[in-house]
């Protein structure tokens, strides 16, 4: 991170001492139409590199769509997520990222 010059300190310490009705806002009018706001436009969720097994078909419907195939394929998968929440998806999903699979023996991966 770069380093405040003297100056940049001593403006942030003048305008840490003003009250927020004394700072001119006149060049920055305050937004008060929210309406075309778009919640979490910039926000990217961290990635995680995974190999899944998908059916040929599954593949080639999402890549009809053109170039972002995999981002499709998490937005679905999200929507799937978000709308199991009311029979423990949501929960069951976590509490699994949490701890090692447990499996009985002799039962097998499907996959």
């Amino acid at each position: 991170m770069k380093k405040l010059t003297r100056e940049q300190k001593r403006d942030i310490a003048a305008i840490a001492t003003k009250r927020d009705e004394d700072i001119d806002l006149s060049d920055m009018p305050e937004v008060v139409d929210w309406s075309g706001a778009e919640i979490g436009k910039f926000y990217r969720p961290p990635k995680k590199p995974v190999t899944i097994r998908l059916d040929a078909d599954v593949i080639e419907w999402l890549k009809a769509y053109g170039k972002g195939y995999q981002t499709k394929a998490n937005l679905l998968l999200r929507h799937a997520m978000m709308n199991s929440g009311s029979r423990g998806g949501l929960r069951k999903a976590a509490r699994a990222a949490n701890r090692p699979e447990k499996r009985s023996r002799g039962s097998r991966a499907v996959g």
